[in-house]
């Protein structure tokens, strides 16, 4: 009954606030958008919060411009960040704008609420809220099944004055974008044109538990091919960590003010996942190395390289609602740090072996080494805790789904699990995928001409 009351609620067309509007070099018009939301579409009569997007489109430098309709209400793209609680940049900065602009749409890049400029959730906003319970009872309206009647508000808004035929919009998730758009195609299809999704085929499950335990077995594969990469590493890595352990493991300051522990080190393995994250990694063991045999200490340029490659302190969402983006009635419970246990290559005190990075894993431990996440350490520990979680897809609605849907899937992706996104591809009606395992987790960015190829010839092209 819960799923089928969150279907059929009510959205209004979200107030648009301002709209401004400037040119960029590349031909291309930007403008700012500024709408205002329900904070919690449960109880719209509680308040708003501000969410900001930029959309794109081509800049007409005609003699004589054509100012038909049909020219100003182009189909709308709307671009869905990866995260959880990642802003968007300006549009040109991103490789595929101009390709999908050149496909005939307009794009929308959405700031996701609690993200750049949208009513962003840092330590000192949240701290606002009130006393912690109310600061982690906050948190729960930044997931995707929030966000997604964000994206229907603002759609109903931007397409007031089109004809009916031309309201739906086009949807485009990376990673976690794509999470929001199985929400989206189980609780709003009506909305939908068509949905594209770059390793975002979220596994249905209700709890992280088996995410993470597939996650490991990558990670560690990752591990496996930078030793084999970089064989000399092996040595490096342990004496930087006996370094920082003697040193007192943790009583090194970093720029950020946080701390620098064996266990923050070994978060640099986040990159793994990435085109260029092997060597990336590289290059900081490398540098970190040389310090410590030339001066005995860890100088300024490899403390800010470590601090740089691990940016928690900017994502509050990320850190906190990294596990419960995966939860429904069920406690996420510090998954990752639970489950570490069964994977014992990962011990930073072992005597046999390379020392293993971990991924991108959440651990109550970061709430102690960042300086930002330190002053919300006991709101995320309320929210770990916490069992009561909506649900964030349908499953029934899924399998009659008749929004076309075009998904890329990497068969080494270290983020979202290729075989638990294959088996969400199967239970999406008319879901259609390219596979591959040469490209990893941010082909959009990395090998955009290629991916962003196959999604569009997926939907272009007949399967025979």
């Amino acid at each position: 009954m819960l799923t089928v009351a969150r279907k059929m609620s009510t959205i209004a067309p979200a107030r648009i606030v301002s709209q401004k509007s400037y040119q960029v070099a590349g031909k291309l018009k930007i403008t700012e958008h500024f709408f205002d939301v329900p904070k919690d579409y449960a109880k719209p009569q509680g308040g708003t919060i501000r969410v900001f997007a930029r959309s794109v489109k081509k800049h007409d430098t005609s003699i004589v411009p054509e100012t038909s309709k049909d020219k100003e209400q182009l189909p709308w793209m709307c671009y869905l960040q990866g995260g959880p609680g990642q802003e968007c940049r300006g549009p040109q900065h991103y490789p595929w704008t101009q390709t999908v602009l050149d496909r005939g749409y307009q794009l929308l890049y959405l700031d996701q609420r609690g993200t750049g400029l949208s009513t962003p959730v840092t330590a000192s906003t949240l701290q606002m809220r009130g006393y912690n319970d109310v600061q982690a009872k906050y948190l729960k309206l930044y997931r995707a099944d929030s966000i997604v009647k964000d994206c229907e508000a603002i759609r109903m808004a931007l397409t007031a004055d089109y004809p009916d035929g031309k309201k739906k919009w086009s949807i485009m998730g990376q990673s976690f974008g794509g999470f929001c758009s199985i929400t989206y195609l189980s609780f709003h299809p009506e909305g939908l044109r068509e949905a594209f999704l770059f390793g975002g085929l979220q596994p249905l499950l209700k709890s992280p538990d088996e995410v993470y335990r597939k996650l490991y077995q990558k990670v560690a594969q990752r591990n496996e091919a930078y030793y084999v990469k970089y064989p000399e590493d092996v040595d490096r890595v342990k004496a930087i960590m006996n370094f920082l352990k003697r040193f007192g493991d943790g009583k090194i300051k970093l720029p950020s003010e946080g701390t620098l522990t064996r266990r923050r080190f070994r978060q640099l393995g986040i990159m793994f996942g990435f085109h260029g994250g092997l060597d990336a990694i590289h290059d900081i063991i490398l540098r970190a190395s040389c310090d410590i045999e030339a001066f005995g200490h860890l100088t300024r340029g490899s403390l800010s390289a470590v601090d740089n490659a691990t940016g928690f302190d900017d994502h509050l969402i990320y850190s906190i609602l990294h596990e419960p983006i995966y939860c429904e009635g069920n406690a996420p419970n510090w998954s990752a740090h639970r489950l570490m246990e069964e994977y014992p290559a990962f011990d930073l005190d072992k005597t046999d072996g390379p020392i293993y990075f971990t991924g991108e894993m959440i651990y109550p431990s970061m709430f102690e080494d960042y300086a930002e996440l330190r002053k919300v350490q006991d709101v995320a520990e309320l929210v770990a805790s916490d069992a009561d979680w909506n649900p964030l897809f349908d499953e029934q609605q899924l399998a009659k789904n008749e929004v076309p849907v075009y998904a890329a899937s990497y068969v080494e992706d270290m983020y979202v699990d290729f075989d638990l996104s294959m088996d969400t591809a199967r239970k999406i009606k008319g879901c259609k995928v390219f596979t591959t395992n040469v490209m990893f987790h941010d082909a959009i960015r990395s090998k955009m001409d290629e991916v962003v190829k196959q999604a569009f010839a997926l939907r272009d092209d007949v399967l025979d």
